[in-house]
């Protein structure tokens, strides 16, 4: 062992030795080790790649902070200015080149779902709901180019001639509008919702529609074809790269449906914000001549964006001769939008954690980039000198990411619940930082789900990277934040962590007992040999009856019959996880001393040879202890009593009262009579013939003494009458005479 691993290992066992008697023997380890690991917690210029390396990404800086919490699409005009559409206003706001904003329009319908720009100058902008669709000067002066039938106007895209096509809701239409303001029907969908839409550079247009999510090509004339028919519930956002390859963007979430096999691909498994979204008018779309950004919106029946909730998604890059693949899908993330880059990587903006994704590689890798301080990122636009600038909602924003790498980055862990107040082991990790690079670990703890002023402060820097105690106040919660500084180089590397504790112990507890009717036992799951009872003589311990966890009940085999055995099994559960053993003790009812009936059993079931006691009323208590768990000074017990029982193993007793003969029959009376059970039947046979049941002449079997009548119709001649009684615990007794039967008087004369 060299010296820094036993300092290590020494610190690690001086707190637990340091820990007071309510705490477990065994430490948990949390480790964070992966993509999906990491991606629980917070990013601040910080990238994830596919292999689960935390390094640092681009920085983010905030270019406009708008007063509507929905900013859903994003484009840039001809004077380098950017347009963003609102949603809760029915706004689209102009940021100059400066980065100055300002209200550029404001619709008199409560959203404005979709944008493209005008040849030559100004905007078109569609309306919801009863749509419209406005053109809209540089000046900001608008007058209504359209005004269609359909309640949602969810796209717009503008071809080379000047005309405008339009996709809406609720019956899935699209619409050609020429310059002068002529529109006619395009094409029907037969969908709910055409939603997104993109001109190839042949003229074809493309449209990619809602419930159901497919992907329709159409020629000058409307004539369609199905590129792709999705298992996801909406064609959210399409992109053409300079090749002609088309990205399209689907999901499935509130307001969807599931896929009920989700395509296969690059996923990721980190768990959705939950937060309430309470409005719903937005700026969804914007198109242009090139490829338009996203398009959506959320009211009445139309596609729910904005409302946080179990979501689905995939990108499909789709080559020109319709040939597709997938080349990235999440269970937990939905895909707003796509950005193309000239080295073939492709930047995804995904809600509900607002994360934005890099695929670059051959065959594409995901990298976390960068995760937004907000619940979606709804577009994407990547300007000529390689910044990219993006749009959040919930809360509203518009950011930007430098090509550049920052030069610090933090990340705050997701929380630890310990389940009790714990006592902290050690901390380490696994990185790499070159020479003027460095990784900070601290930590913090509290007692409550979310960190809030009630928390303790951020511990200095711990120093052992190998593994440094926590000085953080014991606490049931546990985080731990990374911070990577570095400017030169590669940077940091921060690959994996790992933090040791020691979970207040919990004292086990028994649920039930079950006491199996008599005689009943169990034959061991995969015997060999001679098939064995399960928890009859305490058993030999092997694999199938080690020490356990409280499991719900032992695992017993085939039900068969043994008479004097008695059978308890018991459900136990330890909140620690701890192995558990179990003391069975029996007393007789009304005595107030313990005995033991087995000690030390592992399976979570015990059979009694009941032979071996009086006959009489009991109870059975089981007593459950971690102590294969923990140390003698910390094991920790508990215990249930069952319900009282019987135990009889004396048959009754059968008394011939009398017999008699009544014209021609014999009539037999007898009582049964038990001294600790209920009579529960009894029955004769004839001559060596079958049991035939006998009724109490009460005709209730219920009590310890029954008195019963036989009547007999025979031959003449003598007869052998056996008669057979049972108690309630099965003991059987039997009486055996003959009778002689006469012909009535009238027959022997």
């Amino acid at each position: 062992m060299t010296t820094r691993t036993f300092r290590v290992a020494f610190a690690l066992a001086a707190v637990c030795a340091s820990v007071s008697l309510a705490y477990a023997a065994n430490p948990t380890f949390w480790q964070v080790s992966n993509e999906a690991e990491f991606a629980k917690g917070d990013v601040e210029n910080l990238s994830i790649d596919g292999y689960g390396r935390l390094t640092l990404g681009p920085t983010t800086t905030s270019i406009y902070d708008a007063s509507s919490p929905f900013l859903w699409a994003m484009i840039s005009g001809p004077d380098g200015s950017t347009y963003v559409g609102s949603g809760n206003e029915g706004q689209i706001y102009r940021i100059d080149a400066g980065g100055k904003g300002s209200v550029f329009f404001d619709a008199e319908e409560l959203e404005v779902h979709a944008l493209a720009l005008v040849p030559g100058g100004g905007l078109y902008a569609g309306t919801s709901p009863d749509g419209k669709i406005y053109k809209i000067d540089p000046a900001g002066k608008s007058s209504v180019l359209f005004d269609p039938p359909d309640k949602y106007i969810w796209g717009l895209a503008v071809d080379k001639a000047g005309n405008v096509f339009a996709a809406t809701g609720d019956k899935g239409v699209v619409y050609k509008i020429t310059p002068d303001g002529k529109g006619t029907v395009f094409y029907q969908t037969k969908t709910t919702h055409a939603i997104s839409l993109a001109i190839e550079g042949d003229g074809h247009l493309l449209v990619g529609t809602e419930s159901p999510g497919r992907l329709f090509r159409l020629d000058a004339n409307g004539k369609p074809f199905v590129l792709l028919d999705s298992p996801y519930n909406e064609i959210h956002t399409l992109k053409l790269d300079p090749k002609g390859v088309i990205y399209a963007a689907a999901f499935s979430g509130p307001g969807g449906v599931m896929p009920q096999t989700p395509p296969p691909g690059n996923s990721d498994t980190s768990t959705p914000v939950t937060a309430t979204v309470s409005v719903s008018t937005e700026i969804t779309a914007i198109a242009v001549a090139e490829p338009p950004a996203p398009a959506g919106g959320a009211t009445s029946s139309a596609p729910d964006r904005a409302s946080p909730g179990p979501s689905a998604g995939g990108v499909y890059r789709i080559s020109p001769d319709g040939v597709w693949d997938l080349i990235w899908s999440s269970r937990e993330d939905s895909p707003y939008d796509v950005a193309l880059e000239p080295d073939g990587s492709v930047l995804i903006g995904t809600g509900n954690k607002g994360k934005i994704y890099r695929l670059s590689g051959d065959p594409l890798q995901p990298t976390l980039l960068t995760r937004a301080t907000a619940q979606q990122v709804t577009a994407l636009l990547r300007d000529s000198d390689g910044k990219v600038t993006f749009t959040t909602s919930n809360p509203g924003k518009i950011l930007r990411l430098s090509p550049a790498r920052a030069d610090r980055g933090t990340y705050t862990s997701d929380v630890r619940d310990a389940q009790t107040i714990a006592t902290w082991g050690a901390i380490r990790w696994q990185a790499a930082a070159p020479q003027g690079t460095r990784i900070e670990i601290s930590t913090r703890t509290g007692n409550t789900r979310t960190p809030d002023e009630t928390w303790s402060d951020w511990t200095p820097a711990y120093a052992v990277q190998e593994g440094s105690p926590i000085s953080s106040p014991r606490a049931r919660y546990l985080q731990w934040r990374a911070v990577l500084t570095g400017s030169r180089g590669d940077g940091p590397l921060l690959t994996s962590v790992t933090a040791a504790y020691l979970p207040r112990n919990i004292r086990p507890e028994v649920m039930s007992i079950t006491i199996n009717p008599p005689g009943t036992v169990f034959q061991r799951p995969f015997p060999t040999g001679d098939p064995e009872i399960a928890g009859f003589d305490g058993g030999t311990p092997d694999r199938r009856n080690a020490p356990q966890q409280g499991t719900g009940g032992p695992n017993v085999g085939r039900r068969v019959y043994q008479k004097g055995l008695l059978t308890f099994t018991w459900r136990a559960q330890d909140e620690n996880r701890d192995d558990l053993v179990y003391d069975v003790f029996y007393r007789r009812e009304g005595e107030t001393i313990w005995k033991p009936l087995k000690h030390a059993v592992n399976d979570e079931i015990v059979v009694w040879d009941t032979s071996s006691v009086p006959n009489g009323r009991y109870v059975v208590r089981v007593v459950a202890s971690d102590s294969p768990s923990n140390a003698p000074s910390t094991a920790l017990t508990g215990a249930l009593e069952g319900t009282a029982f019987d135990i009889d193993n004396t048959p009754p007793v059968i008394t011939v009262t009398n017999v008699s003969r009544q014209a021609g029959r014999v009539v037999i009376a007898f009582d049964v009579r038990d001294e600790n059970s209920v009579v529960q039947k009894a029955e004769y046979s004839l001559d060596g013939d079958r049991w035939q049941t006998i009724y109490p002449k009460d005709g209730l079997p219920d009590s310890r003494l029954e008195q019963f009548e036989l009547v007999l119709d025979g031959e003449p001649g003598t007869h052998g009458v056996i008669i057979r009684a049972t108690d309630a615990l099965n003991n059987v007794a039997s009486a055996r005479g003959d009778v002689a039967a006469t012909p009535p008087a009238s027959s022997r004369r």
